[in-house]
């Protein structure tokens, strides 16, 4: 079963101005990364459609959408979901500008950043220390005052797809 086009049009032709761009959150859209969230937080104006069931109607898609996004290969219960990561990824860098883009807060760091971290040692942990039957060595970067904490490891085991 797929969503009635009658309602979305409406809302959407209730919201939509010149400035608008129209993001129906979808399975069969592109995948969701940094780069698109940088691009669509410059927007002035965005219109999230979220589907449900099977989807929308065809067209929808083709005569008000503007861009199809997926956040990733799996099944959701409806679009709603992927819409809270996709407004979160998007006011996070309107809300802290260049700041959530610093390289080494981000998933926009050069190859060269990211390598140097995935090969620094350890996990994060909160403090060093015992944990009921685990210890844990105090791996934690130590940074200048006022300078941002750098992330721990990205490891290669569980994100394979994040090495140069």
């Amino acid at each position: 079963m797929v969503m009635k086009p009658e309602p979305i049009f409406a809302a959407v032709e209730s919201l939509r101005t010149e400035a608008s761009t129209v993001v129906l959150m979808t399975p069969q859209g592109r995948r969701f990364a940094q780069s698109i969230a940088r691009t669509l937080s410059a927007k002035e104006h965005l219109i999230i459609v979220c589907g449900h069931y099977e989807g929308v109607d065809h067209r929808v898609i083709e005569h008000l959408i503007d861009a199809e996004i997926s956040i990733g290969d799996y099944v959701l219960t409806n679009g709603a979901i992927a819409a809270v990561v996709f407004v979160d990824a998007i006011v996070r860098l309107l809300f802290l500008g260049s700041r959530a883009t610093n390289n080494r807060r981000s998933m926009t760091a050069s190859p060269a950043a990211c390598s140097k971290r995935r090969n620094t040692p350890g996990r994060p942990s909160s403090a060093a220390g015992k944990f009921q039957i685990f210890s844990f060595p105090d791996t934690t970067p130590k940074s200048p005052p006022g300078a941002d904490a750098k992330p721990s490891v990205a490891p290669a085991r569980t994100r394979p797809d994040l090495l140069p």
